[in-house]
């Protein structure tokens, strides 16, 4: 992998569940490693689904290997959020990851 390709700075976030004032669970999301990638967008689409026009896009993230990533984590990259739907170790050879995530606008 070559550092030039990685000029983008992400923040891989875990999900956690955390209690309100009330006692009621929250979903919350935290920070569990910030990297260097490269992002890719692939493709996109719009569909229709329960009356309103939704759109998808699939974008591929390269990134050292950082352990313990799972396809339950997300991706944040500024204001854009991806939810992870893949999580590749190229080559097994644990230097390397890439990421096909998904984000819905």
């Amino acid at each position: 992998m070559r550092a030039g390709k990685l000029r983008h700075k992400i923040t891989i976030e875990s999900k956690s569940n955390a209690q309100d004032a009330y006692g009621a669970l929250v979903e919350t999301w935290s920070t569990y490693a910030t990297a260097w990638a490269s992002v890719e967008p692939l493709t996109g689409r719009e569909y229709f689904e329960q009356g309103k026009v939704n759109s998808e896009m699939t974008t591929r993230i390269r990134t050292r290997y950082v352990s313990g990533i799972t396809n339950l984590m997300r991706v944040k990259f500024g204001t854009r959020i991806y939810a992870i739907v893949t999580v590749i170790n190229i080559d097994e050879r644990n230097k390397e990851y890439e990421l096909m995530c998904k984000e819905v606008i």
